[in-house]
């Protein structure tokens, strides 16, 4: 009896939802996340602008992410990871950074369109699928209270609490926290991006018991060089964390890179 009310119980459940969607779809037709032509569901992208992302995945550094332009020998890692291994164990990226990814992630970022949680925890969800399997605590990278007054949210904290969600894994959204207002990083060398963080980025006291002996994610919008993950990564471990790894929206490639 009462697995036929649980059943029962589910099926309304179930029949709601649609119900609301179907709802939500005839008030707001879907649109293209990027041009916003008419699609067949919320939160997507179209067949033309769905062709433009640039998704990342193997062959790849098993360390950093970095492509390989053919087939490599299972565990292999680039030469820079070689040379001058980083603190984080492995780090992924859904997408390359490209027009159609930057036009998304800028208006995630700067203009509002926080609709697009879900579907960007989805693309997050996916290229991170491996680490999210081997992490216990989800870590957004932190914006310094200033900055985060004037943007008035931070991206990766809601992308974390959205991955966090859809994953079942635990959020510390407040583990990491900005100690001083940093220039920006946009524009500026991996040796000045180092430079610029040092020391900039560390694990409250209070939060020091909840890190220690995790298997830690720290989740970002954009890698570009590395240094802010570097440096996250560096407080989370002398903070007392397990391992650290990073899963981000988008990579930028360069020739530091």
């Amino acid at each position: 009896m009462r697995t036929a009310i649980l059943r029962d119980a589910w099926h309304r459940t179930g029949r709601i939802a649609r119900l609301a969607t179907g709802l939500v779809d005839t008030l707001l037709p879907p649109l293209c996340l990027s041009c916003r032509v008419p699609v067949d569901r919320q939160g997507t992208l179209c067949a033309n602008c769905w062709k433009q992302v640039d998704f990342l995945g193997p062959p790849h550094c098993t360390c950093c992410g970095l492509p390989f332009s053919f087939e490599m020998p299972e565990g292999s890692l680039c030469a820079a990871c070689i040379a001058s291994p980083p603190p984080y164990r492995r780090l992924r990226a859904a997408t390359r950074y490209s027009d159609i990814s930057r036009r998304l992630i800028l208006g995630y970022k700067h203009g509002d369109q926080l609709h697009m949680t879900p579907a960007l925890a989805g693309w997050l969800d996916r290229a991170g699928a491996e680490l999210l399997d081997d992490s216990d605590l989800l870590v957004p990278v932190p914006l310094h209270r200033w900055r985060l007054l004037g943007r008035r949210y931070n991206q990766a904290a809601l992308l974390a609490l959205a991955l966090g969600q859809r994953r079942d894994v635990a959020v510390a959204a407040d583990a990491l926290v900005r100690t001083r207002h940093t220039r920006s990083q946009g524009g500026l060398r991996r040796r000045q991006r180092l430079t610029n963080l040092a020391g900039a980025v560390a694990v409250p006291e209070a939060r020091r018991a909840l890190v220690a002996g995790r298997r830690v994610l720290l989740i970002d919008d954009v890698v570009t060089t590395g240094a802010t993950a570097a440096a996250c990564a560096r407080a989370l471990l002398a903070a007392g964390a397990a391992q650290v790894a990073v899963l981000a929206l988008a990579r930028v490639f360069t020739a530091e890179n």
